[in-house]
């Protein structure tokens, strides 16, 4: 009779833990976002700033990176210059040659003096070794895992931090897709070396990237981080007006869905996605299809047979076909795993960052993103683009309607799951 009563206590405790973790935000979108004004409109620009949260803020200046031959070494020598503070948050954090070179070049800050601080995700650096850890912190890096796995935060264990923050002395920023793990080196030369940017920030915004780190810092911490050293006055740098803002489930956690309704909502001419993972919910589906009815052109970018996670490419399988016979164009990237995130809207703004075009960045992840709105920003986007379709394939009704049967029953045992995805 006792073991009967413990165990029926343990499951309820599970189911319970389970239901937690899987729960969506309480503050949940349900209907969809009307066309009532253009991208270029000050309406378009008023209402990105108050319903976001942060001011978009003029005089930045955004360098686009491309793959790891260009990423690391701006990362790795900004990190070597810095002379006061190093703000550097991340998801992925893996043993490796570059996991190794950035902790080398962290800890030799810390050494001189530098006050340099690191927040991981406890999941995404579930391969990160002991000797990364203490090459760090024996130098003095100030290390700590978001939400690891503790009896007292069960609740909250699939809530994980996906953001890719660095901050140097609080005037130059770096955010994008990349994580610390080889398989980011190199230039997408193969399929053991995936396609991916990042961006290199220095204007005002960096000031709001600072305080995307600090989110997170002061829920690890209890800390906040600030003064000149963090927030230093910032000088325009550039011509691009943005800015930069976050979700979690704790706050704002339909930030990111909000963007992206609003964004696609707002478009007149085009609309070109380039989603690592897309599992896009009934309402995203919705506004891409109301979007090419009045007539804009609709462009996908998505992995093709290379692609870290099975289960999200099965899932996003089931929802392509009204998309396609809406008119909207999907591509399947061809030569390595593509992991860019970025969102081009005619040709007027865009929006980079670490949030993927599914239900967990949306509800479940932590996530930060950077939109520029500055239409020289977006053609140079726009070209990199291009030239990325140049290597990709068109995937159409047909070829839809023809994936085998056993596709198909998976993509019905996955559909339980696609809030996880």
């Amino acid at each position: 009779m006792l073991s009967t009563i413990v165990a029926t206590v343990l499951v309820t405790v599970l189911v319970v833990l389970i239901a937690l973790n899987v729960a969506a935000p309480e503050r949940k979108l349900q209907r969809r976002i009307a066309h009532r004004y253009a991208t270029e409109d000050e309406q378009f620009l008023r209402e990105m700033s108050v319903l976001l949260g942060p001011a978009i803020l003029p005089g930045n200046r955004v360098v686009a990176l491309q793959n790891g031959d260009e990423i690391f070494p701006a990362m790795l020598e900004a990190i070597r210059g810095a002379q006061r503070t190093i703000t550097f948050e991340t998801y992925i954090y893996w043993a490796g040659h570059i996991g190794t070179e950035v902790a080398e070049a962290l800890a030799e800050r810390a050494r001189a003096g530098v006050a340099v601080h690191v927040t991981v995700d406890w999941a995404g650096a579930f391969k990160m070794d002991d000797e990364l850890l203490d090459c760090m912190q024996s130098a003095g890096v100030e290390l700590h895992h978001y939400r690891p796995l503790r009896w007292y935060s069960l609740s909250r264990l699939n809530n994980r931090t996906h953001r890719k923050l660095l901050i140097i002395d609080g005037v130059v920023a770096f955010t994008g897709g990349v994580g610390i793990a080889d398989p980011w080196l190199g230039h997408a030369q193969d399929s053991d070396h995936w396609r991916d940017m990042h961006f290199r920030i220095e204007g005002p915004v960096v000031a709001q990237v600072q305080a995307a780190f600090n989110d997170n810092w002061i829920k690890t911490t209890g800390v906040v981080l600030n003064g000149e050293d963090y927030f230093p006055p910032l000088e325009p740098a550039g011509n691009s007006p943005a800015h930069m803002f976050i979700s979690s489930p704790a706050g704002g956690s339909e930030s990111m869905h909000l963007m992206y309704l609003m964004s696609i909502a707002a478009a007149q001419r085009t609309i070109d996605l380039c989603a690592a993972y897309f599992v896009p919910d009934h309402l995203m589906r919705k506004a891409l299809i109301d979007a090419r009815e009045r007539g804009v052109r609709v462009r996908v970018l998505v992995p093709g047979m290379y692609i870290d996670s099975i289960s999200v490419k099965i899932a996003s399988k089931t929802c392509l076909g009204e998309l396609l016979l809406a008119g909207i164009e999907i591509y399947h990237y061809c030569p390595t795993m593509l992991h860019l995130k970025m969102l081009i809207v005619d040709g007027a703004m865009v929006s980079v960052g670490s949030t993927n075009f599914d239900r967990r960045s949306f509800r479940l992840n932590d996530e930060a993103s950077l939109n520029i709105y500055d239409a020289e920003f977006a053609a140079q986007m726009s070209a990199i683009y291009e030239t990325d379709l140049q290597r990709a394939e068109a995937y159409t009704y047909d070829d839809w309607k023809r994936r085998p049967l056993r596709r198909r029953i998976f993509e019905q045992l996955v559909q339980p799951f696609r809030s996880q995805l």
